[in-house]
């Protein structure tokens, strides 16, 4: 009785899975909404694992501009890649590319997509605008991305009708170099729909870490607020930036200090998401604003990109 109850259990588990992975979406198609560096980098890994994309933004310019950088970034790739065999690296690029067409309009393309990730301007209206509309024409098995590194997943799905078909996909800049993705799980997004991301994950190269919708989810929920307590330090003189970066470097093995880093990234970029996080808790301490980002971010100094920040850069 024993041996039948245990064929029994096996036959049930099995057919179980069996059945579970059916439901799972694998994901062939993918379009790739935004055309700067983010975008075009998924759109980049997921060409160079066999995946057939379309990458959207809204002029031909920004499009072919996004195309070459794709291109170059190929290249140096197989450089590496295939040092030994400088013929397949060149196939490599030529089917990688290949891989990739461009289009000016999103609603025309996402009905044969079976995912959509969205990696534009970090705009709540601006995302549900865009989610709204692609709503109408997706198909019903089509799941929905957010590349969204500040916002909350649930207010942007709430603007679709496919809750349970909507997640957030946090991938890291520059994205052909860093394996991390975070896969956001909404209190709403189905089982199958979460798998499916993380099997998508997982067939790019990258590794997966789950994370429900929460402020920042887990790399910028630890980082931002040890940045701008970085920052808080600095601002009532008791240590100067240098020594705060120095000490970070050496003490704490960080590759770069926190005033280096608030300049690579964007002291604009740093500022719109604590002022996010504030006004969804503006009691809570971590999320305070910080004077002196505020007043370099109104003086257009805003790290690297400007050419100064806590740093003159030239």
């Amino acid at each position: 009785m024993a041996f039948v109850t245990r064929q029994f259990v096996r036959s049930v588990s099995s057919s179980s899975t069996a059945s579970a992975t059916a439901k799972k979406i694998v994901i062939k198609h993918v379009a790739v909404i935004g055309g700067g560096l983010m975008g075009a980098g998924i759109a980049q890994v997921a060409a160079a694992t066999g995946h057939t994309v379309v990458l959207v933004d809204q002029a031909d310019d920004i499009l072919a501009k996004s195309k070459k950088g794709i291109e170059e970034s190929l290249k140096k790739i197989a450089k590496k890649k295939f040092a030994d065999n400088p013929q397949a690296g060149s196939e490599f690029v030529e089917k990688t590319l290949s891989n990739v067409s461009t289009n000016t309009d999103a609603a025309s393309v996402v009905h044969s997509m079976d995912l959509v990730v969205e990696a534009i301007v970090e705009n709540l209206k601006v995302k549900n605008e865009l989610f709204k509309r692609l709503d109408k024409f997706a198909s019903e098995h089509t799941i929905f991305a957010s590349n969204t590194s500040s916002l909350q997943i649930t207010n942007i799905a709430n603007a679709t009708t496919r809750q349970d078909r909507f997640a957030g996909l946090h991938f890291f800049n520059p994205v052909p170099m860093m394996k991390l993705v975070e896969v956001i799980k909404t209190p709403m997004t189905s089982q199958k729909t979460f798998e499916s991301l993380l099997d998508f994950s997982k067939a790019l190269g990258k590794h997966p870490v789950t994370c429900k919708d929460t402020p920042g989810f887990i790399v910028n929920r630890l980082l931002v607020p040890y940045l701008m307590e970085a920052v808080r330090l600095y601002e009532r003189g008791d240590a100067s930036k240098e020594d705060i970066d120095v000490a970070m470097k050496l003490g704490a093995g960080y590759p770069m200090g926190p005033f280096e880093l608030l300049d690579y990234v964007g002291l604009d970029t740093t500022k719109f998401i604590m002022d996010g996080w504030h006004e969804m808790d503006t009691q809570n301490p971590l999320f305070q604003p910080s004077p002196s980002v505020n007043k370099m971010v109104a003086e257009k100094k805003l790290g690297k990109k400007t050419g100064e920040g806590f740093y003159k850069y030239k």
